[in-house]
């Protein structure tokens, strides 16, 4: 559509930076932490991703909606931003997979978006004073009344998401990573083992993982009971990715810290990483804008790997006790990116291994947990 045919939309930072664009999506009022993905494809995992809960995702590649939509791209059940910013959109979309227009399917969701705007000069804003709330609206186009209003929105820091992006009911998953895409066959051997996730806001992809390499999975809300996870007789516990504060989720730290006491192996990605790390007497800080794309660098020493990540908080590495070693770490700020308990089969990395699209290099720690359990069983 030509911008001079498009409805007029704002977006106005917390700071007071305000952008003038165009609406596509949902008309209406967003409001959110604003943040910045730097990846270049896997737009629509992105936006249905549970660890983007309340959060306004600015996509730095300037072209969005290219591919279309299309149901098994989808990392949960609908899109989980509050809201989208873009450069320049496409509404006629090209791609044999795609079943919908991206502007279409926002509005299907009611997800508001705004596009036509510098997404350059925006992320250098938020990369120079940090991820801040905003707010797009394509009915309230006066900056002060919308700055004004969203003064009341609360900030990242402290809010326990989780428990909103978490199951009510436990499930059991079996679906596994459809063929057409499947990077690596892992061989099935011996009794599935029995792999019980706790969900903090968990995405597809990693289930479908652990389900091709032959785990049972079955998945718990963060309200669980130690009891109930235990009557499943696990051979091991996965932690879920998940949006919000880690350190407000008071009962997933509490559980897992419960969990540990059990010695069953056990993995954590992302948030899962961030409660493993709490649960071990860790501490967690809000990163300045915090790492969102395709192509973050992680390892130590020679040992590098190309990981997608998304989270605006890490641990703190000088919290974490004599007994837990630092596995990898984010090579461009030096952030706790991987840990492991000394003694103990705990392990956990703040990327995604399961990451679709995105880099493969780190799929192995599935295998790495699915070999801890194995050596686990009496």
């Amino acid at each position: 559509m030509p911008m001079t045919e498009a409805q007029p939309a704002l977006l106005v930072l917390a700071d007071g930076t305000v952008f003038r664009g165009y609406s596509f999506g949902q008309t209406g009022t967003a409001f959110g932490e604003v943040v910045f993905n730097t990846g270049m494809t896997g737009y629509q995992e992105v936006l249905t991703d549970p660890s983007y809960r309340e959060q306004i995702v600015t996509f730095t590649y300037p072209e969005l909606g290219n591919t279309g939509v299309n149901p098994e791209d989808e990392e949960s059940s609908a899109p989980q931003v509050k809201g989208v910013v873009a450069r320049n959109i496409t509404r006629r979309p090209s791609n044999w997979r795609s079943t919908q227009s991206l502007p279409d399917y926002l509005q299907t969701h009611q997800v508001v978006g705004i596009y036509g705007i510098d997404t350059r000069a925006l992320t250098r804003r938020l990369r120079s004073v940090g991820a801040m709330n905003g707010a797009i609206s394509s009915k309230i186009l006066d900056p002060e009344t919308l700055l004004r209003e969203l003064s009341e929105t609360p900030g990242m820091a402290g809010r326990n998401l989780a428990r909103e992006a978490s199951t009510s009911q436990t499930y059991e998953w079996t679906e596994k990573t459809p063929a057409l895409w499947e990077f690596a066959a892992p061989a099935e051997t011996g009794e599935p083992l029995t792999v019980v996730a706790v969900d903090f806001g968990v995405k597809r992809n990693i289930l479908r993982r652990l389900a091709s390499y032959g785990c049972r999975v079955i998945v718990v809300p963060v309200t669980s009971s130690l009891e109930e996870i235990l009557s499943h007789n696990p051979d091991g516990i996965f932690l879920s990715n998940g949006p919000g504060d880690p350190a407000a989720v008071a009962e997933g730290v509490a559980l897992v810290t419960q969990l540990l006491e059990s010695q069953k192996p056990t993995f954590g990605i992302c948030m899962g990483h961030q409660i493993l790390g709490l649960s071990l007497g860790a501490e967690t800080f809000k990163l300045k804008f915090g790492h969102r794309g395709l192509n973050q660098p992680a390892g130590l020493e020679r040992q590098v790997e190309i990981t997608s990540q998304n989270h605006g908080f890490a641990v703190t590495p000088e919290s974490l006790g004599a007994e837990v070693e630092i596995t990898h770490l984010n090579l461009n700020d030096q952030t706790v990116a991987g840990l492991r308990h000394k003694t103990l089969p705990f392990f956990s990395v703040q990327y995604h291994p399961e990451a679709s699209p995105g880099p493969h290099d780190a799929d192995y720690l599935f295998a790495q947990f699915v070999e801890l359990m194995r050596q686990a069983k009496p």
